[in-house]
């Protein structure tokens, strides 16, 4: 596809979705704080982004409105398909120096990834890059959560003292149910509940507040992570948190907490 910035071409490697029931989670815990990372607005159709290298190997990363055609390329290759990803020039929303994710494939027959200078993109920031893996934040929190959903068999099957601490009164697992619970009272950004099918009859949910990610299947079982827990997992039991009343049953509060999420079309 041809780079807006330069006339050039930008050599498309991978591309992901960008919409309220599917952003990488990276960017924001909901889907306007993805959007404004980026500093696109908060569109309710979405975007998509499109990873690649220009002629330099340079990375870069084209955010257009095109979501139909990202998602149709997303799944030809997920079908082992070949799918040219060329989105119209008309569709470019911006054009951002780096990548906010890590890759480990680069164009071949170019120069190496590498960052464009600071400012290349006319916006005069620092090009966008993957989080660290040496540090634990917000970022990584959400990054553990969303590793948990992929590995959902392994984590299910572990007995609290094989991985998952049972955390029964914990403030910050308190906390975070509180405010989970208060979500289907009243609505919150776009995003911060997402739920995805999983298979016989169940969802899989993505929750996140301010310090605290929950990731569970509406069939009864949810893990919650902490800004203030670095690395560590903590097991929702199933009857809920006792001293806490406005917190229902854990199933009665997934399947609440799934009636109000966003959902992929």
């Amino acid at each position: 596809m041809s780079d807006e910035e330069d006339g050039g071409s930008l050599y498309v490697l991978t591309a992901v979705l960008l919409t309220p029931a599917q952003f990488p989670s990276v960017l924001g815990d909901d889907f306007p704080e993805a959007c404004a990372h980026l500093g696109v607005r908060p569109a309710a159709e979405g975007y998509g982004l499109v990873l690649g290298q220009d002629e330099e190997g340079a990375r870069w990363t084209v955010v257009v409105d095109d979501v139909s055609l990202v998602a149709m390329a997303i799944a030809s290759w997920d079908c082992g398909m070949e799918y040219d990803l060329s989105p119209d020039e008309r569709s470019i929303v911006a054009s951002l120096a780096g990548w906010p994710l890590e890759l480990a494939v680069a164009t071949p027959g170019i120069a190496e990834p590498h960052d464009p200078q600071q400012g290349a993109d006319g916006t005069g920031r620092v090009p966008l890059s993957p989080p660290s893996a040496d540090a634990w934040g917000a970022v990584q929190r959400r990054m553990g959560a969303d590793q948990i959903a992929r590995e959902w068999a392994d984590w299910s099957g572990r007995e609290p003292s094989d991985g998952g601490q049972a955390a029964a009164a914990h403030p910050g697992l308190a906390r975070a149910l509180k405010e989970a619970a208060g979500y289907t009272r009243t609505p919150p950004p776009p995003g911060r509940v997402r739920s995805s099918f999983a298979g016989d009859e169940a969802r899989t949910l993505r929750v996140d507040g301010p310090g605290w990610s929950l990731v569970a299947r509406t069939t009864g079982t949810a893990f919650v992570l902490l800004d203030e827990e670095p690395g560590e997992v903590l097991q929702v039991p199933s009857d809920g948190v006792a001293d806490l009343p406005e917190v229902p049953e854990l199933t009665v509060l997934l399947a609440e907490l799934d009636r109000v999420a966003v959902r992929p079309a």
